[in-house]
């Protein structure tokens, strides 16, 4: 945490923009709309401008103008954005609603250099292509001179992605997570011939830095944004699994609204896919396949056998549903079929074990 933020630790490039170019995100033959006018000559277009002409456009130019362009660009007021902490899991909680931050956070991505992969306001889930971080490559003589011209020639072996979930909160507040997934290619074979991608631990780390890195975006100071992250309350959570004939239970020691919170991001760090979710039933509406074996139970090879492509999979995904039950500060997590009756199964152990491990 201490070389948070730091300008040359992150530097990432987006593996389909890596491959394919930039995106054209306007025709060559038309103009770039202008996206800020706050800075054009008055009455450029209409031959001269003059100071009468300007002073009389502002005096009658409409009040709801004027609000309309100050709230797109009005950043998070001071004590309006704070930084929760849950063991190794952090969020932020905004003042303002999802639909005036989900643009910005947008944004923030693209600007970060990501591409943006699913991007689905109906369920408050934005997600980014896989990337690589830049930075971590060795900056040698070798590196300095031909870097410049054959920069795809060097690579670190490691790819990130990120989630971030969008939760509408009391009191018009929104609850901001983003969790990590990574991957490494790791060397196979006896002369190590070829290589395969294997999954990579989620790095808290990775995670906290970009939280910081929006509460800047947003409004809030630099050096207050480190510390604030850096230095969050931590909640010590106890969670343990359930095993019985019946089928498991993982429980946790913490009430509904808060364990609600960590399995969404507990989800989004394993890497499920959640379709929907219903806050009042506790249900999370998600799709999953064990990616290590195939539709035969045969060991696939790898975790990720097509890192940047994984649609063949997605059609293979069995749906299932993840129930959260509080009963006073203590909450319950069972895993049911797309029927809404427990699952009984290897499938259901293995993901409430998943989920354990991140909620502990």
């Amino acid at each position: 945490m201490s070389n948070m933020m730091e300008g040359d630790r992150i530097d990432y490039k987006s593996a389909e923009k890596a491959q394919k170019g930039p995106r054209l995100d306007v025709p060559p033959d038309l103009t770039q709309l202008q996206r800020d006018n706050r800075y054009a000559i008055p009455e450029s277009t209409k031959g001269v401008a003059t100071a009468s002409g300007y002073t009389l456009e502002q005096t009658t130019r409409p009040a709801t103008e004027a609000a309309a362009a100050a709230a797109a660009v009005a950043p998070v007021a001071k004590g309006d954005i704070r930084i929760e902490r849950d063991g190794s899991q952090r969020w932020l909680v905004v003042s303002k609603s999802p639909e005036v931050l989900w643009p910005q956070i947008k944004d923030f991505w693209q600007d970060s250099g990501f591409l943006i992969n699913v991007e689905s306001p109906d369920t408050g889930v934005m997600e980014t292509d896989w990337a690589e971080n830049r930075a971590k490559i060795p900056q040698d003589f070798v590196r300095n001179t031909l870097g410049k011209v054959f920069d795809s020639l060097y690579s670190t072996g490691e790819r990130d992605k990120f989630r971030t979930r969008l939760e509408r909160g009391a009191n018009g507040t929104t609850e901001i997570f983003i969790s990590h997934r990574g991957a490494e290619e790791v060397l196979t074979g006896s002369a190590k011939e070829t290589s395969v991608w294997t999954a990579r631990p989620s790095d808290p780390g990775l995670e906290a830095e970009f939280l910081a890195r929006l509460m800047v975006r947003l409004g809030a100071e630099e050096t207050k944004a480190k510390a604030a992250v850096a230095n969050a309350p931590t909640l010590q959570a106890r969670s343990k699994l359930l095993k019985s004939a019946n089928g498991s239970t993982v429980q946790v020691d913490e009430s509904f609204d808060r364990a609600w919170r960590r399995v969404g991001l507990a989800l989004d760090r394993v890497g499920f896919t959640v379709e929907d979710r219903d806050r009042t039933k506790g249900i999370y509406f998600v799709r999953y396949v064990d990616q290590s074996q195939d539709a035969k139970g045969k060991d696939t090879g790898g975790f990720f056998s097509n890192l940047f492509s994984s649609k063949d999979k997605d059609k293979q995904a069995a749906r299932y549903q993840i129930v959260v039950k509080g009963s006073g500060d203590v909450s319950s997590i069972v895993v049911q079929n797309s029927d809404g009756k427990v699952e009984v199964s290897p499938i259901a152990d293995k993901i409430l074990d998943l989920l354990n491990e991140q909620l502990k």
